[in-house]
């Protein structure tokens, strides 16, 4: 049985709460820093794999039609049609507009070092993911496309740049690429939610042991005291206090996403194989640009900051809660063993050589944890791992500012580049 995608939205605050309440009620996955929507979100999606097993397979349709949900982020040209999109997509496309507009230029400025030494290290996973890949799948007897597929294309980049490039991969003799590509994404998707937090956290706790542990540590965290746990309730009210400075935030933001939209259609027609939020993002950075630098104050980082955190855990509970936990069934032999030691490589990677580089301190392990989200899973579950993080130990300004834009524009720049290399050997 397969319900309309509108039922995913209705659940999405009940998921949510749902992720909530598990999380008090088993505090060792709050200090972890699990996040509340992924929580939330892969319990109920192992509720419908129970159902499937019990012979009551249930389904979500993932796209909707509706054009008053659809005209944000579609061209009129499209949206006359009118189109099918993916029930997550404004919500997606808005929160990535989100991070445009709350990124200071001075901060981006301050934090150089920290940027270029993300950009890098991702591009030199980007590289190891797919060198190793290859590796794992001329061992196993599998063909090298596969090794790239199970790589950066999927870990790194995700199901849009999967499916972006599938066609490439099946003229390159790789069939079924896009279904391929989908369970690998599905599955760096789910390792990515669960892995990056507990990560920054075995991190903090080491960097807690080490007596020469930096000055700029965030606050200590007291073991004994209850950890803080994210509420969806408490963020929607954050929002509604600021009344009208909150309405007047989202309609930039809506603006943005519209103008976003034109601007990621002109991308698509240039041929440029980019995320969906490629345009609105960069439309953000671009108001957030012209804003500073005429010296105004009236865009407030800390109103859009708390717009994000209601679209970001909407957008994970629709988004994880959707899952066919079922298909990832056809991650099996040397699709899984490629994507685990893959896995294991970006863990060890993020850990020995990219939480040195970036100082040992507390913003090195939120940024670490960061790049772990978005280096095995998405941007998303990158944020939402710094943001469970953050709400335990305190502010992290550099890494939540600038890990977005790497891991959500910068790196695709970088990383399409390594794949379509890959794809030449």
């Amino acid at each position: 049985m397969t319900l309309s995608a509108w039922y995913l939205l209705a659940l999405a605050v009940p998921v949510l709460l749902l992720g909530e309440f598990v999380l008090r009620r088993v505090p060792v996955l709050a200090r972890f820093n699990i996040p509340v929507p992924v929580v939330g979100g892969l319990l109920f999606a192992l509720l419908l794999l129970g159902l499937r097993y019990a012979g009551m397979p249930v389904s979500f349709a993932g796209k909707v039609d509706a054009a008053w949900w659809t005209w944000l982020v579609t061209t009129e040209p499209e949206w006359l049609a009118p189109p099918a999109r993916n029930l997550n997509l404004p919500l997606l496309i808005g929160f990535f507009t989100c991070v445009g507009l709350a990124a200071p230029l001075r901060l981006l400025r301050t934090g150089g070092r920290m940027l270029l030494v993300l950009l890098v290290a991702t591009t030199v996973l980007s590289v190891l993911q797919n060198a190793v890949g290859v590796a794992v799948a001329v061992a196993l007897g599998a063909p090298a496309l596969l090794g790239v597929a199970c790589g950066s294309l999927t870990l790194v980049g995700g199901h849009g740049t999967a499916l972006g490039f599938a066609p490439r991969f099946e003229q390159a003799g790789l069939a079924a690429a896009a279904t391929i590509g989908a369970s690998a994404a599905t599955f760096g998707l789910v390792a990515g939610a669960l892995l990056s937090g507990p990560l920054g956290a075995w991190l903090l706790r080491k960097r807690g042991a080490n007596p020469t542990s930096s000055a700029a540590a965030a606050p200590a965290h007291d073991a004994q005291r209850a950890p803080v746990v994210a509420s969806f309730v408490a963020d929607v009210q954050a929002v509604a206090a600021l009344g009208w400075s909150a309405l007047g935030h989202a309609l930039l933001i809506a603006a943005c996403v519209k103008a976003g939209a034109w601007a990621s259609y002109g991308l698509d027609k240039l041929g440029a194989t980019l995320p969906a939020y490629m345009g609105a993002l960069l439309a953000g950075f671009t108001v957030r640009a012209l804003h500073d630098a005429a010296g105004q104050n009236w865009l407030r980082s800390e109103v859009i900051t708390k717009i994000a955190a209601v679209l970001l855990p909407l957008f994970l509970a629709v988004t994880l809660s959707a899952l066919n936990l079922q298909e990832l069934a056809q991650v099996a032999g040397p699709m899984l063993a490629i994507l685990a030691v893959n896995t294991i490589v970006t863990l060890a990677f993020a850990a020995a050589l990219v939480y040195p580089l970036l100082g040992r301190d507390y913003e090195a392990a939120v940024a670490t944890a960061g790049l772990t989200g978005y280096g095995i899973g998405s941007t998303a579950t990158a944020v939402a791992a710094m943001d469970a993080i953050t709400r335990q130990r305190g502010p992290a300004p550099r890494a939540t500012t600038i890990v977005p834009p790497t891991g959500g524009f910068l790196i695709d720049l970088t990383n399409a580049p390594v794949i379509a290399a890959f794809l030449r050997l």
